[in-house]
Parts: structure tokens; sequence; C-alpha cells
């Protein structure tokens, strides 16, 4: 979901519980994540790989990637994923530019990816349209196939991820990373959904471990901020992390490149200042190294999500399963303990994760 405030749409909340216990729709949403990464590589992959091969074809000189909220933070993952498996200049759009400024840029041989939970915001609609008009293909990622988003685009991608209740997203933002990956390797002609099989299992063995989690949110129940940091294909785990934890504990948590953390703000941690640091098995766990370093000579209270060796060395953590796992596709674990952590720690703080304050499902910024 995004954490955006009820004036803008990705999600925002109502005022009541969608009923049942606090947490219990997050809950099983969170739960439903294996079916629904089975499902996209079962049924929804072939005509993924038909669109990618599609678009690849017409050659687009250059990607642009639009969304708000816990889907800015996909495509965030789809930009490390299309620089580097497809090295495609890519960049993230600022709408406001298109629907406040009225500017109009030339599009020509540009491909725009607009990521939405509803597919119903007014300005990703309004943009995806503009950017049609101006000469650019346009392909809609959403949950939604009857969206307005959908309509105004020449392609289009269902997640399917089913109905989302809870005000934060879980299931849909997985699913949109894993349909974006099919997506980027269908386009270089992989066959990713092969190296993707591997994913359902390994995400329910995490979810398995909940009492773990469990653990490890006693470390934040009373925390008055956070700081999450990452690099390479974890920064956008960092990103939707922090998110979750501010959209449902209302903890300020604050997320950095583990590069730009080192450019200043690694001035505000202190020893009692909780960091998580998401370790991606691969170049971007190795990128992280001098970051980890650094905050244990702060005598920082590190914890970190993913390579079990540098989970050791921190004052704690949950080692993933990701051997035989590319790393390009480690985020779509990564996220699940982290979705899990915000839900833990917003129940130990007597909230209800399912409905938080302020929000709603679908948030309509302009």
């Amino acid at each position: 979901m995004s954490a955006t405030p009820a004036s803008t749409p990705e999600q925002s909340s109502s005022t009541g519980r969608l009923g049942g216990a606090p947490g219990q729709v997050m809950s099983g949403e969170m739960a439903e994540q294996p079916a629904v990464l089975r499902r996209i590589l079962d049924e929804g992959a072939p005509r993924i790989r038909e669109i990618a091969e599609e678009v690849a074809a017409r050659s687009p000189r250059f990607v642009l990637l639009t969304a708000r909220g816990t889907s800015d933070n996909a495509a965030l993952y789809a930009k490390y994923l299309l620089e580097i498996l497809l090295g495609k200049p890519c960049g993230l759009t600022s709408m406001s530019t298109t629907t406040a400024y009225g500017a109009r840029p030339d599009l020509t041989d540009c491909l725009v990816i607009t990521v939405s939970q509803s597919g119903g915001s007014p300005d990703l609609v309004a943009s995806t349209k503009a950017a049609r008009e101006a000469g650019a293909l346009t392909l809609a990622v959403t949950n939604n196939p009857a969206s307005a988003l959908a309509e105004v685009s020449e392609f289009h991608i269902d997640v399917l991820a089913g109905a989302e209740k809870a005000l934060p997203a879980t299931k849909t933002y997985t699913a949109e990373l894993l349909a974006l990956y099919l997506f980027v390797d269908g386009m270089r002609g992989g066959q990713g959904a092969g190296k993707a099989e591997l994913l359902p299992d390994l995400a329910q063995s995490v979810l398995d471990r909940r009492a773990e989690v469990k653990a490890l949110a006693g470390r934040y129940r009373f925390a008055e901020r956070m700081v999450l940091t990452s690099r390479g294909y974890g920064y956008p785990t960092a990103k939707e992390a922090a998110l979750k934890l501010m959209e449902t504990s209302y903890i300020p948590a604050l997320s950095y490149s583990g590069a730009d953390l080192l450019h200043g703000p690694l001035a505000m941690v202190d020893n009692i200042s909780p960091v998580i640091a998401v370790v991606t098995d691969g170049k971007g766990g190795e990128a992280l190294q001098p970051v980890l370093e650094r905050l244990r000579d702060r005598g920082a209270d590190l914890v970190v999500i993913g390579g079990g060796e540098e989970v050791a060395r921190a004052s704690a953590g949950f080692a993933l399963p990701t051997e035989g796992l590319p790393e390009e596709l480690q985020p779509i674990l990564e996220i699940i303990p982290l979705q899990m952590l915000a839900y833990e720690v917003t129940i130990a703080r007597g909230q209800d994760p399912d409905a938080p304050r302020a929000l709603a499902k679908v948030t309509e910024t302009r």
C-alpha cells in the first residue's frame, strides 16, 4: 500500500476496522503470497512473455517508470532490472510536470511503464494518457485489468494477486515484482520463469518462520525512529519496508541507499538507533560491506535481513534461503520478513495494521 496522505491514490484508509481481530486481513493476505507467485508463473507468465516480445520488437530507446507509494518501490526495482539486465537508460517520472505544469516532452521511442495496484489514480491515468499522445509506447502493470489505467495504456499486465482488502499492500507488491521481472527477462529473450520456480516454496518457508520475526519485533516495540539501508536490488526493499513500518506502526522509518547513508545521515546513527540492513546475496551485498562496517563502528543496533554470514555478525537478523536464487529475484523474498515485522510491531504496539489512520485503499492524487 502507499503511505501517501489521503489527498493523493495508490492506497489510503478508512476509519474503521475491516472486521475480525486486528491485523487478521493483512495476516491472511501475507499468507497468500506463495499462491499468488505460483499463479503468476503458471497462468500469467505466457502472456507476460508475449507482451515483452512485442515491446522488444519496437526497440524502445529508453524507459520511464511512473508510480506512487508501494508501486513506486516496485517501479524502482524495475529500474534496476532494466538498467542492469537490458542496459536501457531508465528514469522515474515526476507526474506533476505533466498533470500540474502541462509539460509535453517528446517521448518518441520511449517505453513508459506505469505501475499501480488499483489502476485508478487520476494522475497516473492522466500522465500515461499524455505519454501515449506524446509518442510513447505505454504499458500498465496493475491488479485490475478493468481499470482506467489499463484502458488508456497500449499494453497491460495483470499481476493476478486477487482482491486486496488490508490497507497495507503485501501480496500485490511481491506480485508486481515478479511480473516486472518476467517482463524484463522476456524482453531479453530469457527463461526467467524457470529461475523463478523456486520462489513459491521459498516464500512459504519464510512465512513459516513467523515466530522468529515476532521475537525480532520485540526490539522495536518502543522505537522512536528506525533507519533502513541497502544497495542495488535490495534498496527498493529497504524503501518498501520503511513505508510498511510507517503506515502500520507509525514509527518514523528512514530509508537510504547505503552510499547516501555515508554522505551525511550516518551522523544521526548511535547505539540506540535501530538500523535494519537488507543484505542481498550478490554484488549489492558486497557494495554494502563498507556501510555495515561503519555502522558497527558506531555501535548501531544493527539487524540484518539476508545473507547468513552478515546475520551472524549483526545484533540480530533473519537469514534468507537464497541459495540458487539469482540476486535479481531475491527482493521478492527479502520483503516478506519485513512485512511480517511491520505487522508484529504494530500488533505489539496495540494498533490495527489492517486499517492505518488517515489512509484509504485508493489514494486519488492529481
